[in-house]
């Protein structure tokens, strides 16, 4: 036998064992968990630690706010001492001669209660509770926007599974029909029709298939694993998708799109968020140079009685409550860089939310188009198919009438199946790309 025909028989050899291994697709399991999108995506969510933490800071902000509310009510303590006193000495004769001990009541108790309450403060507690109401505005968003995120990224990786999915049934399927093929081009051989180059070219081709499955295997087990850690599913667990069939709209035009990304976009509003908080936050640093206002009182319980004189060892009660105000005259200078400050970080703010529009309205064209472009992908390859099939329909039949070269099927055969395999990727892009779409207009 020639070296090359050795070398080649070698090469099937291994591809078939290669195959006894990967090729065969796995058999249906008690471990195989069938599962549609909305619940890939509902199971996402739950395991996400990014989309908990997200929660978590929502709840913060949250508490937050309620706590500046707190502030609103007077603050109160108790306090009490027992004290105890020496006696007074008095120096009559200068500091350096002996001094005249003076009695007095040594042991001294007190015990009491005060309270103040803020009257105003500049509005700079209502401003507090305003900022702290942004933030937590904020939070949520950001929350929001996790979970879009999270969902974004559970239906790609779907999309991949399901992809893997379909082309292990389009090449099993070619595979099949060349193995049918194959043994025809023998019978012909057999018949002397053609020639033996023919039979190994074929055999050849047949093998390159078996192989492209062998990596469509690995391809499928790889967009499992990854499905299974994003939602939580142990990592050998295979994951049938539920639902293939294609959801998106064709008849939204941009305007639509970009009216409901101005609405509903997450990084639209944060930006929105963040310059209203610079708003609030100039207000506050004006606020420094308004007066004070509050209320203070205090009741306590003493002995002795050393409030009036003579004093007496008794018990005594004594209640005060006042009026406090006061004005900062410092903050007439010390604050005029700080507002300035403030008022630059205001322009600052709604620069970069006027640039946060403009990257929104990019990014929304731009999906769009993209999106656009795989529907019309789906419209080309379903042609492609078509004319494949019927250019190797015709080569087929002039190939076994002796017209056509073993190079010529072997050729058409590819087409079909490539053109299958675009087919196939297009409608999974589209489906992508729709969803990325609803991603970047914050309606997923």
């Amino acid at each position: 036998m020639e070296p090359g025909k050795k070398r080649f028989l070698f090469g099937l050899l291994l591809v078939g064992c290669a195959l006894s291994s990967y090729g065969q697709a796995p058999a249906a399991s008690s471990d195989t968990l069938k599962i549609s999108l909305p619940e890939a995506w509902r199971k996402a969510e739950n395991y996400s630690r990014l989309v908990v933490i997200k929660k978590k800071a929502t709840g913060i902000s949250g508490e937050e706010i309620k706590d500046a509310k707190m502030e609103r009510f007077p603050e109160v303590g108790v306090k009490g001492s027992v004290e105890k006193a020496s006696n007074i000495p008095i120096y009559e004769n200068g500091l350096f001669s002996k001094p005249t001990q003076h009695e007095v009541i040594h042991t001294l108790y007190r015990a009491g209660a005060d309270f103040y309450l803020n009257l105003y403060n500049g509005n700079k507690l209502n401003l507090k509770i305003e900022e702290d109401k942004t933030l937590h505005q904020i939070s949520l968003i950001q929350q929001d926007q996790a979970i879009s995120d999270i969902r974004y990224k559970t239906a790609t990786l779907y999309l991949d599974l399901q992809k893997s999915l379909i082309f292990r049934k389009l090449i099993t399927e070619d595979i099949a029909d060349q193995e049918k093929q194959l043994k025809e081009i023998k019978a012909f051989h057999s018949h002397g029709t053609v020639l033996k180059s023919d039979v190994l070219r074929a055999e050849l081709d047949l093998s390159k298939r078996k192989m492209a499955l062998v990596t469509i295997e690995n391809d499928i087990l790889i967009a499992t694993q990854k499905l299974n850690i994003i939602i939580g599913e142990p990592d050998e667990r295979m994951i049938l998708p539920a639902d293939i069939s294609a959801q998106w709209d064709g008849h939204t035009d941009y305007e639509q799109y970009l009216a409901e990304a101005f609405q509903h976009s997450f990084p639209y509003h944060i930006s929105e968020q963040e310059t209203e908080r610079s708003k609030i936050h100039l207000m506050q640093v004006k606020a420094n140079i308004r007066p004070k206002l509050g209320m203070y009182g205090e009741f306590y319980y003493a002995n002795p009685q050393i409030f009036l004189y003579p004093y007496n060892p008794y018990w005594y009660s004594l209640g005060v409550a006042s009026l406090k105000g006061s004005f900062p005259l410092s903050a007439l200078y010390h604050n005029v860089h700080k507002v300035r400050a403030a008022k630059l970080e205001l322009e600052k703010e709604e620069e970069l939310h006027k640039d946060t529009e403009d990257k929104l309205r990019q990014q929304v064209k731009e999906a769009f188009l993209r999106y656009k472009e795989a529907l019309v992908q789906i419209q080309v390859a379903e042609t492609n198919v078509a004319q494949a099939e019927e250019n190797a329909r015709i080569i087929k039949n002039t190939y076994f009438r002796g017209t056509s070269l073993i190079t010529d099927l072997l050729d058409a055969n590819v087409q079909v199946i490539q053109t299958r395999f675009e087919l196939a990727a297009a409608r999974i892009m589209a489906q992508n790309k729709y969803y990325l779409l609803q991603n970047i207009t914050g309606t997923l």
